[in-house]
């Protein structure tokens, strides 16, 4: 019954798991083995509703308890199925959305701003902003009213945090958990488990702006920027500002990491182990 049990940890890892990890407020301190767990856990559940077909094929070819049940392995293939096409239909719509977007704004961005430095373009406009869009031909764009606001080492952790961003593709990770979320239906999505992973997101790139500016320079950095907008396809340093500057002196916690790549660990590897029981 190895494929029966392979669905129902699908549905713990996919429906279940990401609400309790949401949360869980103490993996913020740890954002990076935290986006790796939500990458695990999130793979973990793909990867078992893909392989209940495969689980089930051993019995098929050898004929045990087909007579008795034969919707098993019918049900195992339509679980495979679905799941594949939901992704895949997902991973067109939401990949070619989001780049049509990224490359109409980068479009007007380019025809509208001014280049001032490398890789930076400048909006005039008065609203401190800040955010990047990534993707071939990314770009940091930052606003007038930025320029003007800030001082050297709070604009230099601004640049830096979007640097990170775009160094660490960032929109990748979340273009993935985006995919997944709309390839969930709609009852079994968890909304709060995205917002979760953006904010892991920022606080990740925030370390890399205190490594730069250090802590105070990025928190008022953080706080000057905290009202600005961005549109759709790009990210911004601004975004859940009181939280970030909480989690910038909050520390690191070494035993919660490591207990966060167990958990990464586990859920990639309990598949595979299930898949190669069915077969043993």
């Amino acid at each position: 019954m190895v494929p029966l049990v392979l669905a129902g940890l699908a549905v713990i890892l996919v429906w279940v798991a990401p609400g309790v990890m949401a949360g869980r407020a103490a993996l913020r301190r740890v954002p990076r083995a935290a986006l790796v767990a939500w990458q695990a856990v999130s793979l973990g559940g793909l990867l078992c509703a893909l392989v209940v077909a495969p689980a089930a094929l051993p019995t098929a070819l050898r004929g045990d308890d087909v007579r008795d049940h034969p919707w098993l392995t019918g049900l195992a293939l339509c679980i495979t199925a679905v799941v594949l096409a939901r992704v895949l239909v997902s991973g067109h719509m939401v990949g070619t959305r989001i780049r049509a977007i990224r490359a109409d704004h980068r479009e007007l961005v380019d025809i509208i701003g001014d280049r001032e430095r490398e890789g930076l373009v400048v909006l005039e406009h008065p609203t401190p902003t800040a955010y990047c869009i990534p993707g071939r031909g990314h770009r940091v764009v930052l606003t007038r009213g930025v320029l003007d606001a800030l001082p050297e080492d709070q604009l230099s952790a601004v640049v830096a945090h979007e640097r990170a961003h775009l160094r660490a593709r960032h929109d990748l990770l979340l273009e993935f958990f985006t995919v997944l979320h709309e390839s969930v239906p709609g009852r079994l999505r968890s909304a709060s488990a995205l917002a979760e992973v953006r904010l892991l997101v920022e606080a990740l790139a925030d370390r890399a702006a205190v490594r730069r500016s250090g802590e105070v320079a990025t928190a008022r950095a953080l706080v000057a920027i905290a009202e600005g907008r961005v549109p759709d396809g790009g990210t911004i340093a601004g975004a859940s500002a009181p939280l970030r500057m909480r989690l910038l002196v909050a520390g690191d916690r070494p035993g919660l990491a490591l207990a966060a790549y167990g958990v990464a660990l586990t859920a990639l590897v309990v598949p595979v182990a299930l898949l190669v029981l069915a077969w043993a």
